[in-house]
């Protein structure tokens, strides 16, 4: 990709940045096989190559672990690259489809074509990841690419533009960095396609932008992911989708857990507990008895997150529900995992995307009540419960409203390429991952083909009565009018 650098894009300069990539698109290239899989092996080049230089990226912006980083965001971003590679004659196929005695004798089929030039806006929290998986998707499907990486990441804003260039083709695959004003100006364009990827407020100016040009949009959004504890096997899997996703600065990390009373004492302390580990515990062993000095913890992205951070934990209606954490450090901008319980339905805490490493738990009288409690609000991105009855679980599969979901673990369904990855309501809409990234950035086009032979009269004007009987009875599939309009017609 190109990077256009930190310089400023007013109209005129994002106009042109446009320009030259419609040119490109015009000129046919990214339409070949050879060009999208030439493209996505040099993107896996650069991944296996440098990095080092993506690590180095993200521990700057988020001081991100190593193992987290290579697991979360390049091992995710090479598995969509090959399977792009594996698939790309498959997925870009002529898909043959059956035709109807209206168009006999005929064929039919779907082509597959890319939209065009796109914009992909990525978010800072998957800085990585987040900018080059819809890339991946987006190179597959043939398009023109203009990718504008977070500025909240800005270590890992410069790295791929600075990288990207050595590795693909900078005529059709750009990066321009920046922050508002860029981004405003870019959307000020016609795009042929865009996907965001970050918060409400943002995604509706992106929307409203699109709408002047009649530009579709994906929208990959938040909102509160809850966990339904049904079980004791819970804390692990909970505590590693929390505050292992970035320490909770995720879209799809558990935002608050809903259990019954009875359970509630036994998921967070260990003297209630014989069989499993409590979250308490488990959160010791992952993180030690200081986890402001633990290595294994991302920090928050910066000051202003951290303050609204620490203003939901000093909120009085929840300052006396702390029960683990609550420490800490503005100067290294660490928060530890904190578990609050009990916590007011009217804080502030339960009341917007915590996105930070605060995890309020609400008890409930019974375990159904929390599918009430979760429709109730703005379908979340993903929705987890933990749970040994299968027709518990069928019901919340059923009666929840859910971008996605996993089942006795929390965030390993974004890891599978098979399924969408995409929001619903609030928490956004379309999707991608895998073959659906594929989909998202194409256009399925429908082809009849017919010859010259098989032509019927009966089709054209004057319509006579006889004309009108034969062709109600064929549309409308009786077989016995069709016989007696024949009839008739013969005579």
């Amino acid at each position: 990709m190109e990077g256009e650098g930190r310089r400023a894009f007013d109209a005129e300069g994002s106009a042109a940045v446009v320009s030259a990539l419609r040119w490109s698109y015009g000129t046919g290239r990214t339409r070949s096989y050879e060009w999208r899989a030439d493209q996505l092996r040099a993107l896996l080049r650069m991944m296996e190559e440098r990095e080092g230089d993506v690590l180095d990226a993200l521990r700057a912006d988020l001081g991100k672990p190593g193992l987290e980083s290579f697991i979360q965001e390049i091992a995710l971003a090479k598995d969509a690259c090959k399977l792009a590679l594996k698939e790309l004659i498959r997925w870009g196929k002529p898909q043959k489809v059956s035709t109807s005695i209206t168009s006999f004798p005929s064929s039919a089929e779907i082509i597959t074509e890319p939209l065009g030039v796109v914009l992909i806006i990525s978010a800072w929290n998957y800085p990585f990841l987040l900018s080059l998986d819809p890339v991946i998707g987006a190179v597959a499907a043939g398009n023109a690419v203009l990718l504008k990486p977070s500025e909240i990441a800005p270590a890992t804003s410069s790295m791929l533009a600075r990288l990207l260039p050595e590795f693909v083709d900078k005529s059709s695959i750009k990066v321009v960095e920046g922050g508002v004003a860029e981004t405003t100006a870019l959307l000020e364009q016609k795009w042929d396609k865009i996907l965001y990827t970050g918060g409400g407020k943002v995604a509706r100016i992106v929307m409203a932008a699109a709408a002047k040009h009649l530009t579709p949009v994906v929208l990959e959004l938040g909102g509160k992911s809850p966990v339904v504890v049904d079980s004791n096997v819970a804390t692990k899997r909970i505590a590693v989708g929390k505050w292992g996703s970035n320490n909770g600065q995720a879209c799809i990390a558990p935002d608050y857990v809903i259990t019954p009373k009875t359970f509630a004492p036994k998921l967070v302390r260990r003297e209630y507990v014989k069989t499993v580990e409590a979250l308490k515990t488990t959160l010791v062993k992952f993180y030690g008895k200081d986890p402001l000095a633990s290595n294994d913890l991302s920090r928050i992205v910066n000051s202003n997150h951290f303050r609204r951070l620490t203003d939901l934990l000093d909120d009085d209606k929840v300052s006396d529900k702390i029960v683990h954490g609550g420490q800490r450090d503005e100067a290294s901008l660490k928060i530890a995992p904190t578990v609050l319980l009990d916590v007011p339905l009217d804080s502030l805490v339960m009341n917007e995307e915590i996105f930070g490493p605060l995890l309020p738990i609400i008890v409930v009288d019974d375990v159904e009540e929390a599918f009430d409690m979760i429709n109730s609000r703005a379908s979340p991105l993903a929705a987890y419960l933990f749970t040994s009855n299968r027709k518990l679980e069928d019901k919340f599969v059923r009666s929840v409203s859910a971008g996605g979901m996993c089942i006795n673990d929390t965030a390993l369904h974004f890891a599978n390429t098979s399924l969408p990855f995409g929001g619903v309501g609030e928490s956004g809409m379309g999707a991608y991952h895998g073959k659906f990234s594929f989909d998202t950035f194409s256009h399925k086009k429908g082809v009849l083909r017919r010859s010259f032979q098989g032509e019927v009269p009966t089709r054209y004007p004057p319509y006579t009565r006889k004309k009108q009987r034969l062709l109600r009875a064929l549309l409308d599939g009786d077989i016995f009018g069709l016989l007696l309009a024949l009839i008739g017609w013969a005579r």
